[in-house]
């Protein structure tokens, strides 16, 4: 009898391991599927990469590596499927690709982008930095054999602690160096993650430069209005300092990983959020913010069509980025936390548009002053963040450790970071932008940024 007992409850006990485990799994597949999906897709459609070779670079890691895709090139999609997952991503013309969440993908599919103003101008004839024609003759100063030599330890060596598909630098606004791994090229879009954020940073600049937003006042968000909620300013989403209760951590069921593949509306899924500190006394990182700004930004105009214009009639086009493509979740809002594509020498410009105080061509893009505000360190985060961009104020550290901040790098750098290692470092007292995009996951190490930025400082 007592044998029967200890059978049974063991049984119990693994089958209630069993099915916990099975309960948190499927929890876990819309993430597991549905990041396969959209990051194929993407890759797929707007970078024009084979589908195997995103799978042994990007998608080899964790569960992901053990789901199984099918791209279909007449029907523009992707479907990923993992044990009794599946999700399916579609690219649609000027939205990009987009993971298939709460509405019906004939709905989705009905939904045409608009047509945006035309840059006027064409890059391949047109000079840099707004087209691609370059002069030979330009010196900048810096130690170009030292630099090829860089270039190389870092694109075709590994030599950095990293995979880098992509690396180009700026010095005094001329491109000094330029280099690609074997597949990709000039023309190839790159997956900014959260460089995006900088980019709805400068969405933001240009709406304020228009009279159309005052970041000291609340944001305008109906349903905050009547909870203390209603204090939050733009300015505290812009530094990251809402007090919204968030979870940015990526390896698990959290709140950045809900929003980007469980749910239709991104913003609306962060704005939701309860608040656990008072408005603009607590830093902390979060994705949902960024998705809050872009929400609010689309509110300015009347219509959907304004909206997808601005951004190009405003920003891209007029420094020299008409064929990045910023993708929209299935809302329609800009997914201004994670999901803009571009070349790396689109993201060059835009590192050189804050490199020369928001003046790009000779055009004054954002507000007088939006640069130095946007450097200006966020209260509570200890040197570490301003506006949507990092910071590097070694000396202002506290609390942090410091690898937290680039040693070997001037202390007025200020940079664009993204997932897995997309970098705009821009460096002013330097006259320097550098770029990098590849895939370097921090649970391999990541890039060892601090050594290359040491290694270009020191060819200038």
């Amino acid at each position: 009898m007592t044998r029967k007992r200890v059978f049974y409850g063991l049984l119990i006990f693994f089958l209630a391991v069993l099915t916990g485990a099975a309960v948190y799994m499927n929890s876990l597949l819309p993430i597991i599927t549905g990041y396969t999906a959209k990051k194929m897709c993407s890759a797929v459609f707007i970078s024009e990469r084979k589908p195997a070779e995103v799978e042994n670079k990007d998608l080899n890691f964790s569960f992901i590596k053990y789901t199984k895709s099918n791209v279909d090139y007449e029907d523009k999609s992707v479907t990923s499927k993992f044990l009794w997952g599946k999700s399916k991503a579609i690219y649609r013309d000027g939205f990009g690709s987009t993971l298939l969440r709460g509405v019906e993908e004939e709905v989705l599919r009905k939904i045409k982008f608009p047509a945006v103003t035309i840059p006027g101008y064409s890059q391949d004839t047109t000079n840099w930095p707004l087209g691609n024609l370059l002069e030979d003759s330009v010196k900048t100063g810096i130690n170009q054999t030292e630099l090829n030599g860089i270039a190389k330890r870092l694109i075709d060596e590994n030599g950095y602690n990293g995979t880098a598909f992509a690396f180009l630098a700026l010095h005094k606004g001329i491109p000094v160096v330029e280099a690609y791994r074997a597949q990709f090229n000039p023309a190839t879009r790159f997956l900014s993650w959260s460089m995006s954020k900088s980019v709805i940073n400068a969405m933001v600049g240009i709406l304020v430069k228009e009279g159309k937003l005052d970041i000291s006042k609340p944001a305008d968000i109906r349903e905050w209005k009547d909870d203390e909620r209603s204090k939050i300013t733009m300015n505290d989403l812009l530094q990251m300092q809402s007090g919204l209760k968030w979870n940015e951590d990526y390896g698990n069921r959290s709140n950045v990983n809900v929003m980007l593949h469980f749910e239709s509306d991104m913003g609306k899924y962060a704005y939701d959020q309860p608040l656990e500190y008072p408005a603009g006394t607590h830093y902390y990182y979060s994705s949902g913010t960024a998705n809050i700004i872009s929400h609010i930004i689309r509110k300015q105009f009347s219509d959907d069509s304004l909206y997808y214009s601005f951004v190009y009639s405003s920003l891209f086009n007029k420094i020299g980025m008409p064929d990045a493509i910023f993708e929209a979740d299935p809302s329609g809002t800009l997914v201004g936390s994670s999901y803009l594509y571009a070349t790396a020498r689109d993201y060059a410009r835009f590192g050189l548009l804050y490199l020369n105080d928001g003046i790009f061509n000779g055009e004054r893009i954002l507000p007088e002053g939006w640069v130095k505000y946007s450097r200006t360190p966020a209260s509570n985060s200890n040197g570490e963040y301003g506006a949507l961009f990092c910071l590097n104020k070694i000396k202002a550290m506290t609390t942090k450790p410091e690898d937290e901040f680039y040693l070997s790098a001037p202390e007025d750098m200020f940079y664009c970071d993204g997932h897995d290692g997309q970098e705009i470092f821009i460096l002013p007292s330097q006259e320097l932008v550098v770029v990098v995009l590849g895939f370097s996951p921090s649970s391999n190490g990541g890039m060892d940024f601090d050594s290359l930025l040491k290694d270009i400082l020191g060819t200038l």
